[in-house]
């Protein structure tokens, strides 16, 4: 009994030890502030203990583009779309609840409807009464759920290889988000996170693999550890994906590009043609040879896909907010 006993408190020292060796801590916020959030970022109040990463670019009288990132992803993966568009175009990027600089949500819901709600809460922030909202992946399912309930602030809607289609079961995926939805394996990816990891996931998503620089993987993994983030990500995934309502899809009147990579291993190109079937009226444009993230893949042709949907659409009224 007293050699088991020693060995299970050897194996547990080793245990303890790897762990130690193993752990990724969270980043410094100040540190990460100073790396990612100088101008032009904005920190805004949001009241209720949410301060949002926010960048607003572009002439003020402009056509409003409001777009959206990604899971796991910041404000910094449009960095080359708002190059493009803030010329002729006012562009709105911020990182979203449990994401970049924002960080966690005061009140731990990470959920597709209160990501919703703050793009209205943003808007009305900034005095923007009506827009065009564009999302990729995550972000473009929460683009959709937001035109489906506030229609009347839309100009457009602009969905980039977005979640929310249903899945045929081939699709590829990347270890990041599988691991991050395995029991238990999650909690410990709260504290063991190696950035081969989030190199690899990355290199999943995508089918032009340039895309992948050390910057952006750094970027990834930096943002991932801010404070908050990752224990955001393990709740996310641990709640079962939700495929949105094709009647509800039906009733967006609201113009709508989709945009989609047709090697997206994440969400089939199978994604695309369903949402296109769903949403009345709308027009699809797929890449070839492009991944799941054709703002970093093929930035200088979406962003002028984009630039021509959003020329060719009525111009906004008026610049007072409303309700959300």
């Amino acid at each position: 009994m007293k050699r088991l006993m020693k060995w299970l408190g050897a194996l547990v020292l080793v245990l303890l030890l790897a762990f130690l060796a193993l752990r990724t801590p969270d980043t410094d916020p100040a540190e990460m502030r100073a790396k990612y959030g100088a101008a032009p970022s904005q920190f805004v109040d949001m009241g209720d203990g949410l301060t949002v990463h926010l960048r607003d670019e572009g002439p003020r009288d402009a056509p409003v583009i409001m777009v959206l990132h990604g899971s796991n992803d910041d404000l910094h993966t449009w960095d080359q779309w708002a190059d493009a568009l803030k010329r002729h175009f006012r562009v709105v990027r911020f990182d979203t609840l449990g994401h970049g600089l924002t960080g966690a949500s005061p009140d731990g819901d990470y959920s597709a409807p209160a990501m919703a709600a703050l793009v209205g809460r943003v808007a009305d922030k900034l005095d923007i009464a009506r827009f065009t909202l564009a999302g990729n992946s995550m972000g473009g399912a929460v683009a959709a759920q937001y035109a489906m309930v506030h229609p009347d602030r839309l100009t457009g809607l602009i969905l980039v290889d977005a979640g929310g289609a249903p899945k045929k079961g081939n699709e590829r995926g990347n270890i990041g988000f599988k691991l991050a939805a395995m029991p238990g394996v999650n909690v410990l990816a709260e504290s063991i996170t190696p950035r081969f990891l989030i190199e690899r996931s990355l290199r999943q998503s995508v089918a032009v693999e340039t895309a992948v620089t050390p910057q952006v993987v750094d970027r990834f993994w930096e943002m991932l550890r801010y404070p908050g983030n990752r224990a955001a990500t393990m709740g996310r995934f641990s709640t079962p994906r939700a495929t949105l309502d094709p009647a509800r899809l039906a009733t967006i009147r609201v113009p709508t590009l989709i945009l989609w990579g047709e090697e997206d291993g994440l969400i089939g190109v199978d994604g695309a043609h369903w949402y296109n079937r769903a949403i009345p009226g709308s027009r699809l444009v797929i890449y070839p040879g492009i991944g799941h993230l054709p703002q970093l893949e093929a930035p200088g042709q979406s962003a002028a896909d984009v630039a021509a949907f959003v020329a060719g659409l009525a111009k906004p009224e008026g610049a007072a907010g409303g309700a959300s």
